[in-house]
């Protein structure tokens, strides 16, 4: 089975001014990498989650896959899409058309963004948003669209959703904000759901609705989904398989259980260490990953995670390591592979 996204050596890099005070005595833009050879794949109806720091390309990733990155972006690789027919030949989306992703976009693949606020228009009210969202993809008269919004609104648990629809994005909680934003997303059946850190800015409780809601939309519409997030305790309840980016590098990917049960990678077993959990000593300080996270405008030539890696070996200094795979379907970018636990 052909997979429903491919991501394959996907490099993202912006132009940056060096030096000089002034114009007149600026240096030449130099680009700076915020993705290096990213590749992944996500099959019809699974949900890979994508984690990471702030900062090590998770969203801008997401950005390069709906066609959204600023037009200084340098984006070389490919990420091709399996729209519609499985047996027809994938749609390359870093080469479509402005147009033809335009209709794409929100279509056949929809993204979820982490501030609900932000993204919502302040002065349409809700239903009218999500209705625009259909007639932007569909031929059909306004109310049929602004039936096809409320019904949206109802799939994703919103009480009295015709009341609601004639709601502005103030008047509503942040749960309920963010419950628009999916209704937005769905309201046009895509094939692929992009949530980029949906529960962020809410709290515990509703969080789990969300991420309730997420998985019965998931299995109601068939949807696969790629899930992003810093936060791996949301992403053990919500993936298949798990992307582990640093530094604008995949440095992990396997299945579940392989990165929250047989981690390869020291950044991947630094971050699971320093996890607490109820049994931690709370006489004795939380575990952290000693060092920083480098800039993406001076990464070293080597492995960016060697200047905090407590078991480097001379070579991660001077180049990066290929992806290995530890086990089946079970990749790490390490030369030091099946390491004991930290």
């Amino acid at each position: 089975m052909r997979p429903l996204l491919d991501v394959r050596n996907l490099s993202i890099q912006f132009p940056q001014s060096r030096g000089g005070s002034t114009p007149a005595i600026a240096q030449p833009a130099a680009a700076v990498a915020a993705v290096r050879s990213l590749s992944f794949s996500i099959a019809p109806g699974e949900v890979l989650g994508l984690v990471g720091e702030s900062g090590s390309g998770k969203s801008i990733t997401s950005l390069a896959i709906m066609g959204l990155l600023p037009p200084s972006a340098q984006v070389t690789g490919e990420i091709t899409f399996q729209n519609g027919d499985s047996n027809a030949a994938p749609t390359h989306l870093t080469t479509l058309p402005a147009d033809q992703l335009r209709q794409l976009r929100g279509s056949g693949i929809a993204m979820i963004f982490q501030e609900p606020m932000t993204a919502l228009n302040p002065v349409m009210r809700v239903g009218d948003q999500i209705a625009e969202a259909v007639l932007a993809h569909q031929r059909v008269p306004k109310a049929d669209a602004r039936r096809r919004a409320v019904e949206g609104m109802r799939d994703v648990a919103i009480p009295e959703p015709e009341q609601r629809a004639r709601s502005y994005p103030h008047q509503l909680s942040g749960g309920m904000r963010q419950r628009v934003m999916i209704a937005m997303a769905i309201v046009n059946r895509p094939q692929l759901l992009i949530a980029d850190e949906p529960t962020t800015a809410l709290d515990v409780t509703i969080q789990q609705q969300i991420l309730d809601l997420l998985n019965d939309l998931r299995h109601k519409f068939g949807l696969a989904m790629l899930f992003i997030s810093h936060d791996l305790a949301v992403v053990s309840h919500v993936a298949d398989r798990v992307a582990v980016m640093y530094a604008g590098n995949l440095v992990e990917l396997g299945t579940k259980a392989d990165i929250f049960r047989a981690s390869a990678h020291p950044y991947t077993q630094g971050l699971l260490h320093a996890i607490p959990t109820l049994t931690t000593d709370r006489d004795h300080p939380l575990a952290t990953i000693e060092g920083t996270v480098p800039s993406i405008s001076h990464l070293p030539a080597g492995c960016p995670f060697e200047p905090r890696c407590p078991h480097r070996i001379p070579g991660c200094a001077t180049a990066l390591p290929p992806l290995v795979e530890v086990s089946a379907g079970h990749w790490a970018r390490c030369p030091v592979v099946n390491l004991p636990k930290i």
